[in-house]
């Protein structure tokens, strides 16, 4: 399998599993729904281990722009680039429009404009974008220099088929104590793609998309990336 097949499938799963829980979680009628915020951290930290184990031999399952970035400032080899981020963004687009077809009725049924939005795209909880930039390029950078320093150390402990497991655990730690502010986007192809699609579907009852605020989840986790790779490259 090719790279770019490979981080193209990879994003796709991450966003069917990590969406679909909020799916599940927000939608009306749904049999998850209003189940909390525990069961959709726990499906997102799911979605990273799958889309991580799934790819992880053919890419390095970077799965997020950010970690692509990252990996570029930290090692000066910027070729993955072009490459990985075309097959991030159109994969993240096929995963949403995957739960967009599962949970059809459960849109139709579903009179909440904002939470028909949390399906697709991130919003902040409180709308302060100075407060939600620092919370996105923080979680980031907590996210990334995490990343290098399990992976990126002497005594690094291999897993084996299990190698993915810290990543998600990861995850899951920032979604239970990171994400309460912004909804801890952390990927820009994870908010901007699906955000895209969410513009362009013919959705029932349907908000604006928020585009707005659609460059902080964008912009910000890219600057806390490169922020940790230049920490961990330079200072440990």
């Amino acid at each position: 399998m090719s790279p770019f097949i490979a981080e193209f499938l990879g994003t796709a799963l991450l966003l069917t599993f990590g969406n679909g829980v909020v799916a599940n979680v927000v939608l009306q009628k749904s049999k998850g729904n209003n189940s909390g915020w525990l069961v959709i951290s726990f499906g997102w930290a799911m979605a990273v281990f799958i889309g991580v184990y799934a790819s992880s031999n053919f890419s390095g399952a970077h799965l997020n722009p950010v970690v692509t970035i990252a990996d570029a400032v930290h090692s000066n080899n910027y070729s993955k680039l072009i490459t990985y981020l075309p097959a991030q963004f159109l994969g993240a687009m096929l995963g949403s429009l995957i739960v967009y077809v599962m949970y059809i009725d459960h849109f139709k049924a579903t009179a909440d404009a904002d939470a028909t939005l949390a399906c697709f795209c991130t919003m902040p909880a409180i709308n302060k974008p100075i407060n939600n930039f620092i919370t996105e390029a923080l979680s980031s950078f907590v996210f990334i220099l995490c990343i290098f320093m399990l992976t990126n150390t002497p005594n690094n402990v291999q897993l084996g088929a299990l190698q993915a497991l810290p990543v998600a655990l990861l995850v899951l730690a920032v979604g239970l104590s990171l994400g309460g502010p912004t909804g801890y986007a952390i990927n820009p192809a994870r908010d901007f793609s699906p955000r895209l699609l969410h513009s362009i579907l013919n959705i029932k009852n349907k908000r604006t998309s928020q585009w707005k605020y659609a460059p902080i989840p964008f912009i910000a986790p890219i600057v806390g990336g490169i922020a940790a790779a230049l920490l961990h490259k330079y200072c440990l």
